[in-house]
């Protein structure tokens, strides 16, 4: 009897040892099956390790790419293929932030019931939350200059045009990628790029100033030109005279924001800087932005350079992207997405309400008083340029930021052209084509 009874509890243990792995098995199923599924050697979705199943639209479900007999496609429109590019990834993975690598387990159409079968074995599709058109109408502005544009929703935070520059098409690739015009072509400037901001940098300054200096708003300054600091001179982008601090930001000013820099101080022009995110890195879909720079300094020359947006300064133009947002928004930056209806319910706050609408004023005021509404006709728009000086005979960054209003829609943008030259004339004309477009198909 004895033994009976051992025998019988060594079935129960291995009928109990069973379920258990039964039941961790289920568990981990559930919880990494799409992991396991996304693994490169399944060769029912992958072949020689790149995705093979998977079809990725535009918000307007206008298919971007998509497999068709076990080979990848992209859209039939030359221009939206090139326009789309960095959105979307290349065959090889040489585009590591595209969508092909982001959403790679969302492409394979795993379900917990039936695992990556399908009984088309296309796989699954993603939604982005880009516009094909609108894309393609940003690249075309650009004229084959290399630099960002990119527009998103303010309150979704949507992204709805993404274009980095140079690109290619990649269904007639060139043959080699060594000639100048394509430095850098497998990098998304808009994510993964650094630019020296100039006078968009001013936006952070004012911001500081407004809330550190308590007469900011009853004072006058007299720019001459140039006013001399420890080190050298500041010189001005003109000779404006008496001006108040909102005339200063519309002319751009560089005596007053030189001033402005040094009487906040390096120390707290920093804790700006970090503060709206332009020091950090970020993620957007998994993807982590690089990250800005402001450097301390504490020879008075170099301080009021930064608040310029000089010196060594750098921002990334997701970065410029979401604090532009976050202006339009009342101070609060969503979280932007590059997916079609993923609004995220969270958004940070980062200015200030008060200085948000501040801020907003202001930027109207430079499009009234600097920039000319007529460039923007039936868009309330509110920017700022940026001449990114380099030095020596190199041609500057252009920038052009802001935001516009238009039938209860608010949309943000970001524009850099590098070497561009004027950030009013040359991103502004960009701006101002890409924002009429950006209103009339997704507005």
């Amino acid at each position: 009897m004895t033994k009976i009874k051992r025998r019988a509890a060594a079935v129960i243990l291995l009928v109990v040892l069973m379920l258990a792995g039964l039941g961790f098995y289920i568990y981990s199923y559930y919880k990494d099956g799409m992991m396991w599924a996304s693994f490169p050697a399944n060769q029912s979705v992958y072949n020689n390790g790149r995705l093979s199943v998977g079809t990725i639209t535009d918000r307007d479900g206008e298919i971007l790419a998509k497999v068709s007999n076990g080979q990848r496609k992209y859209s039939d429109d030359s221009a939206v293929r090139k326009s789309t590019l960095h959105v979307i990834g290349d065959r090889y993975g040489n585009i590591g932030t595209g969508a092909l690598y982001l959403f790679e387990e969302e492409l394979t159409g795993f379900d917990h019931i039936n695992g990556t079968y399908s009984k088309e074995g296309e796989g699954g599709t993603v939604t982005l939350s880009v516009s094909a058109a609108l894309n393609a109408a940003a690249y075309e502005a650009l004229n084959g200059r290399k630099g960002v544009v990119a527009v998103c929703d303010c309150v979704t935070g949507e992204i709805l045009c993404m274009v980095s520059s140079p690109s290619f098409d990649p269904d007639n690739m060139p043959e080699s990628f060594e000639a100048p015009q394509y430095d850098g072509v497998y990098i998304n400037r808009f994510l993964s790029s650094v630019y020296t901001p100039g006078s968009v940098f001013k936006l952070v300054t004012i911001a500081a100033a407004i809330e550190n200096i308590p007469d900011l708003e009853d004072r006058t300054f007299i720019c001459t030109g140039s006013y001399e600091t420890g080190g050298g001179d500041i010189v001005c982008t003109g000779y404006h005279g008496e001006i108040t601090v909102d005339e200063a930001l519309a002319v751009s000013c560089n005596c007053v924001f030189g001033q402005l820099a040094e009487e906040v101080g390096a120390e707290t022009l920093g804790e700006y800087a970090d503060k709206y995110g332009f020091t950090e890195s970020f993620a957007i879909n998994g993807v982590f932005t690089e990250s800005g720079k402001y450097e301390i300094s504490d020879h008075s020359y170099n301080v009021a350079w930064s608040g310029i947006g000089q010196y060594n300064d750098l921002v990334n133009p997701s970065a410029m992207l979401r604090f532009v947002s976050a202006v339009a928004n009342g101070g609060y930056a969503p979280e932007l997405t590059m997916l079609k209806g993923d609004n995220a319910a969270d958004s940070e706050y980062m200015i200030k309400n008060s200085t948000a609408t501040m801020l907003g004023e202001m930027m109207s005021y430079n499009v009234y008083r600097t920039y000319g509404e007529e460039r923007f006709a039936g868009i309330n728009m509110h920017a700022k340029s940026g001449t990114a000086e380099l030095g020596g005979d190199i041609a500057p960054h252009s920038w052009f930021v802001g935001y516009g209003e238009k039938d209860g829609k608010t949309l943000a943008f970001v524009v850099v052209i590098e070497n561009g030259g004027s950030g009013s004339s040359a991103a502004g004309n960009v701006a101002a084509t890409v924002m009429q477009k950006a209103f009339d198909i997704c507005g």
